[in-house]
């Protein structure tokens, strides 16, 4: 038995979970007090997403409520759509900010209300010693994905085209202050996304539980969101009507995030955030693109952790007692998911050493349960770019 070294938790977020809890929005805006409504949704949402469709409908004619909508637009959140975003907010003289939609929506959302509070652009935020007030609007995150579990977390990730690099900024004042996550929304998801964002949640899950500054609380929900996504995230992809599998994949994400929120993300995202950063492709695809090759790295540094890992993904004991078996069970299912190989996205081997430098200059990197040298990050990146097809 190791000494419990020292450690502080603090997640002061609201959360109602289950299939319906979406409609209560209305209630929890009349809760906190406000009138003036501030509504960020993914644009067209009302044509792919029934449930969300409904929500917006009703929202939009109550009469005591005045609702600004402001779509934002597809991809990945840019500090040009947190600049739009912020303006938007300031004009509506919003006292509750709703983010209505992915990990994305909810990541402009956050930075587009401190930039509100702050007065200021996101670059001019990026250009001064930072600072995260205690908000003066409340933030309500309602999540039509099962992936980032950013309806929990203080994290939020903006890329720069320009650049070609993301930025995360973090702090706890970013939270929203409640999330309502009803699996209902995420029903309309179509598989690739699904596949995208769930292999995102899972690695998540995964790294909060073997990174450096892992907790024995952020262990505990880690160890059961890997459980309930591991049975629930290829039923989803095959099925997305599959109620069981998208109310398991939206808790199971929603913990993942908390339990990134309590540790933090590691290698997976420092790779994943660079090839996002290059080929600007979707987080969660990026991240799958490099799972197993990260997670066969870590299992040389910490295999009691994934030999854990292995037993809540249900992995029948083999004797080998090295973490082979959490990776073999991560390498079946992005093979039942149909998951896109690296060279697919247009990465060569001309890229990898550019890959591997700004990999290096993330700071996820650093959470690694032991410190990656320059060498392994570009051999996982070979690696990553030498598999041809997905096999279990």
């Amino acid at each position: 038995m190791n000494n419990i070294e020292a450690f502080n938790n603090h997640l002061p977020v609201k959360v109602r979970f289950g299939e319906g809890v979406a409609v209560s929005l209305p209630v929890v805006i009349d809760e906190l007090g406000a009138k003036k409504v501030f509504l960020m949704v993914d644009a067209g949402i009302e044509k792919f997403n029934p449930a969300a469709k409904s929500i917006i409908d009703r929202l939009v004619t109550i009469s005591h409520l005045t609702v600004t909508v402001f779509e934002k637009p597809a991809g990945e959140p840019t500090i040009a759509m947190v600049d739009d975003a912020t303006n938007a907010l300031k004009a509506s003289g919003a006292e509750v900010v709703v983010a209505l939609g992915g990990g994305s929506v909810i990541d402009t959302a956050k930075a587009a209300r401190l930039c509100a509070q702050l007065n200021c652009t996101f670059r001019e935020f990026q250009a001064q010693a930072p600072t995260y007030p205690v908000p003066s609007v409340s933030l309500i995150a309602m999540p039509t994905s099962a992936g980032t579990g950013s309806e929990v977390s203080g994290g939020s990730v903006i890329s720069d085209p320009d650049a070609g690099l993301k930025t995360g900024i973090a702090n706890g004042n970013l939270r929203a202050q409640v999330a309502l996550v009803d699996p209902v929304l995420t029903y309309s998801m179509p598989p690739t996304m699904t596949a995208n964002t769930g292999i995102d949640a899972l690695a998540q899950a995964i790294a909060g539980i073997i990174a450096k500054c892992s907790t024995p609380i952020g262990d505990a929900i880690g160890y059961e969101a890997v459980r309930m996504m591991s049975g629930s995230l290829v039923a989803a992809f095959k099925d997305g009507n599959d109620k069981e599998a998208r109310s398991a994949m939206s808790a199971g994400s929603m913990m993942a995030g908390l339990t990134m929120n309590i540790s933090d993300c590691t290698a997976e995202h420092s790779l994943g955030q660079a090839i996002g950063g290059l080929k600007h492709v979707p987080h969660g695809l990026t991240i799958g693109l490099v799972l197993v090759e990260t997670l066969t790295r870590e299992a040389k540094v910490v295999p009691e952790k994934m030999e854990r890992v292995a037993d809540a993904m249900g992995v029948a004991q083999d004797g080998t007692r090295d973490g082979s078996r959490a990776v073999g069970a991560v390498r079946k299912i992005l093979a039942d998911l149909q998951f896109p190989v690296l060279s697919s996205i247009g990465v060569t081997a001309d890229d990898l050493d550019l890959l591997t430098d700004n990999t290096m200059a993330d700071y996820f990197i650093t959470q690694a349960p032991r410190p990656w040298t320059r060498d392994e990050v570009f051999a996982a990146f070979t690696s990553a770019l030498n598999l041809e097809t997905r096999t279990a």
